[in-house]
């Protein structure tokens, strides 16, 4: 890095990283004013949170180095990388535990159950009247709370985990459906009505395609709320594995260099899943207005 060739804590070094900041500000701010102005593909526009991401972590070398900051305050991202490869099998193991088994299960059947149960709920006044106070109901309920008795009901292994990942997903999805069945107008409806389309025929061509953007807006909350869940739950009882339970204990041992390696690990993982989620609503919703402008 061109920093380490000035003695840290030194005037100049300082004056280079401020200088390689503005730098990268101005190109961010360059490239944006480019891909407004239809002067570069849309792929460029990848580039702004990259660049503007690698400042981030350049200046947080920099100063982490320059002004000795403990690392039990705060590591530099050097030390937080040499952590994470050098206990890859270990986070691996982690990631394993707590993404693959409890993350993607609970979501699963959260997102599966609010969806089955929206359904029912727009198909029945009386369902809706007594399941969405009684859905608000659980949602408010505190996930320190929730997760020390999942893990007594299902055990310390990852089902508990996805027992609590089930109770945050369910209320969104919930919620998001209702409103998306609601969104299709009486006039289309009665256009339905009109060519002789029951209640099924209506839900399945008109009102859940419109109810899509409210549906993966859903997904989108929960994919982030699922990982969040899940290691959450397991600072409360888990087997010797797993996000939550490495963060809690390698924080006692003051690595936190260790800590922050699994927390990059859970950014990435819950911005990939964020990603894809993304992705197949662009593909699912590509009539909807506000792909077709996102794309233009």
């Amino acid at each position: 890095m061109a920093l380490d060739t000035l003695q840290q804590g030194e005037p100049g070094y300082w004056f280079a990283l401020v200088s390689a900041w503005l730098f990268a500000w101005l190109f961010a701010e360059r490239l944006s004013s480019a891909i407004s102005a239809d002067k570069v593909r849309e792929v460029a526009g990848v580039l702004i949170p990259v660049v503007f991401g690698l400042t981030i972590v350049v200046a947080w070398e920099a100063i982490t180095r320059g002004g000795n900051v403990p690392k039990v305050l705060l590591p530099s991202p050097s030390g937080i990388w040499t952590s994470l490869i050098d206990n890859i099998p270990k986070i691996a193991a982690d990631f394993q535990q707590t993404f693959l088994k409890a993350v993607l299960a609970g979501y699963v059947l959260g997102c599966g159950a609010g969806f089955l149960v929206a359904i029912a709920i727009d198909r029945s006044p009386f369902l809706k009247r007594g399941l969405l106070p009684l859905g608000n109901f659980i949602s408010a309920l505190p996930l320190i709370g929730i997760a020390p008795i999942m893990v007594m009901w299902f055990g310390f292994d990852w089902p508990s985990k996805a027992a609590v990942v089930v109770i945050m997903t369910f209320f969104p999805m919930l919620v998001n459906t209702v409103a998306g069945l609601n969104v299709a107008g009486h006039m289309e409806r009665d256009l339905m009505r009109t060519y002789a389309s029951g209640y099924w025929s209506t839900l399945f061509k008109l009102r859940l395609p419109a109810a899509a953007p409210f549906i993966f807006n859903a997904l989108k909350i929960n994919s982030t709320l699922a990982l969040i869940g899940a290691i959450v739950a397991e600072f409360f009882g888990t087997p010797i594995v797993g996000m939550g339970f490495r963060i809690s204990s390698e924080i006692g041992k003051l690595n936190v260099e260790m800590v922050w390696a699994e927390i990059a690990v859970a950014a990435l993982a819950g911005s990939v899943f964020y990603w894809v989620v993304a992705l197949i609503e662009r593909a699912v919703t590509f009539w909807h207005p506000s792909v077709r402008g996102g794309r233009a």
